[in-house]
């Protein structure tokens, strides 16, 4: 978002792109999806937020028969919801993402990320 708006990049920059791609590896589709079955799904991150505001993150992963840990998910979904606010304030320390990741620290739901 700071490339966009021309403000100052800093280190929240890398933060923005990790989050991007842990929802990119969550999801296992890219961050655009111009042929997303609805337009809801276009943009990823959107998606996600209204995924996990509805509380449908099994929307998000397309598992096959594969049981998928639904309190990990939730985690590294409201990590990754952290991570790509558009206020560089909010987002976190690269510290404080392994901890949340790690389960050391808890991750708290996240504001939209707009």
């Amino acid at each position: 978002p700071e490339w966009h708006k021309n403000t100052p990049i800093s280190v929240k920059a890398d933060i923005y792109s990790y989050g991007i791609v842990l929802m990119e590896i969550i999801c296992c589709r890219r961050n655009i999806d111009a042929n997303a079955s609805t337009p809801d799904e276009i943009v990823l991150s959107n998606w996600v937020y209204k995924c996990f505001v509805a509380r449908e993150l099994n929307k998000l992963v397309a598992v096959d028969g594969e049981e998928v840990d639904k309190k990990t998910l939730e985690n590294m979904v409201k990590v990754g919801l952290w991570c790509i606010q558009d206020e560089p304030a909010l987002r976190p320390s690269m510290k404080s993402v392994v901890l949340m990741l790690e389960g050391v620290t808890d991750a708290s739901i996240p504001p939209c990320p707009t």
